[in-house]
């Protein structure tokens, strides 16, 4: 009965640590996953509005005629 009870006292903390650590694992993944598609997305939408200010700014009301005065 002694074997049983150092065997049980042997494996079920290496298993719960193996099992603590693959959960880790999944969750170190899981939040730099979704980091990285912040990331991503916040660069996506940053060009979009610097890409948009500058063709307002070249196609907006005016913008010729502010050239031309300053020559």
């Amino acid at each position: 009965m002694n074997a049983v009870k150092l065997a049980a006292w042997v494996i079920l903390p290496v298993v719960g640590l193996v099992l603590l650590g693959m959960l880790a694992v999944w969750a170190i993944h899981l939040v730099l996953g979704l980091l990285s598609y912040i990331i991503v997305g916040a660069l996506v939408v940053g060009a979009g509005v610097y890409l948009y200010r500058r063709a307002r700014r070249a196609v907006g009301s005016g913008a010729s005629g502010r050239r031309r005065i300053g020559a």
